[in-house]
């Protein structure tokens, strides 16, 4: 069976780009074009990984979305989809001159499974997936 993922992100050309050569590597793709819409469609179709953009609604919103999902609380909605696997696009490098990596101390983040910078380089993403995946 094929492998479900989520695309999360407020850009309809790279949504419809991405999509495209993920539905040929043989992947199932559910697509958001909001951090509220990305939730939703994360608790009602529980995919296999989500891919979310960093900045949508907000400069944040992604991050803020990773929060929310990685919640350990007793009472988060949450909790049977907290550790689907996410890989986080962002050109906030671009926008900020800001570095995020997984492999620096940087206790703000939630649990990231992996980053990939803007522009995505189709051959990378399909790297990150399969190393999410194990």
């Amino acid at each position: 069976m094929s492998k479900k993922i989520l695309l999360v992100d407020d850009d309809t050309d790279l949504v419809a780009t991405l999509s495209q050569a993920l539905k040929m590597n043989d992947y199932v793709v559910v697509t958001a074009y909001s951090g509220a819409e990305g939730l939703q469609k994360l608790l009602a179709e529980k995919p296999d990984l989500m891919i979310l953009d960093v900045m949508m609604e907000t400069d944040t919103a992604g991050f803020e979305i990773s929060y929310q999902i990685r919640s350990t609380r007793p009472t988060s909605k949450f909790k049977d989809v907290k550790d689907t696997p996410i890989i986080m696009l962002t050109a906030i490098n671009q926008v900020t001159n800001s570095r995020f990596s997984l492999n620096e101390e940087q206790s703000f983040l939630p649990h990231i499974t992996d980053f990939l910078t803007k522009p995505v380089k189709i051959d990378e993403l399909l790297q990150k997936i399969s190393k999410a995946f194990g």
